[in-house]
């Protein structure tokens, strides 16, 4: 597995969503897309994250930024988890493979409930910049270590407003 770094080209992710099909190559954000991968609708820790996500749309929106929060789960439970959790505002891809989720070096989990899909890939957040390079990295192994999204619309405008460059680039 490479190691992902910030920016260089980000991975690949074609992915499909209610209304069709998700191409990040065809994403054209001011500042950045921005793209969280959840475990999937067996994950109540994942329902709050993604309702606070879907919450904040718009501000992303005003800062420029697109939103996709990407799961493996089929089309049937991503359909469920948009109305059970009331996702009006947010993109929700589904169908991620194993080697997509490689791609993105997000750890897999194999199942240890009836609810679960056999296998998922834990959580992983991601800002993509308008040049298709890595800027923001966060992956995890547990549900429950996530970043702080309610502050990202505004880091994203300080971060754009200032130039800040991507951070982390030395291996």
């Amino acid at each position: 597995m490479t190691r992902l770094m910030p920016a260089t080209p980000a991975p690949a992710l074609d992915v499909a969503t209610a209304n069709g099909g998700w191409s990040l190559a065809a994403q054209t954000p001011t500042s950045f897309t921005v793209i969280a991968f959840y475990r999937g609708l067996h994950c109540p820790v994942c329902k709050g994250f993604l309702s606070e996500l879907n919450r904040l749309v718009p501000d992303f929106a005003a800062a420029g930024a697109g939103v996709i929060a990407v799961s493996m789960d089929p089309a049937d439970r991503a359909a469920k988890a948009v109305a059970e959790w009331g996702l009006d505002k947010l993109t929700v891809g589904y169908g991620l493979t194993e080697a997509q989720a490689r791609d993105w070096n997000l750890y897999l989990t194999d199942s240890i409930k009836d609810a679960e899909t056999p296998v998922f890939s834990e959580p992983g957040l991601f800002l993509v910049d308008a040049k298709g390079n890595l800027y923001l990295i966060n992956i995890a192994s547990m549900p429950f270590a996530r970043p702080d999204v309610a502050s990202l619309p505004a880091k994203i405008s300080f971060a754009m407003a200032n130039g800040y460059p991507a951070r982390g680039t030395r291996a």
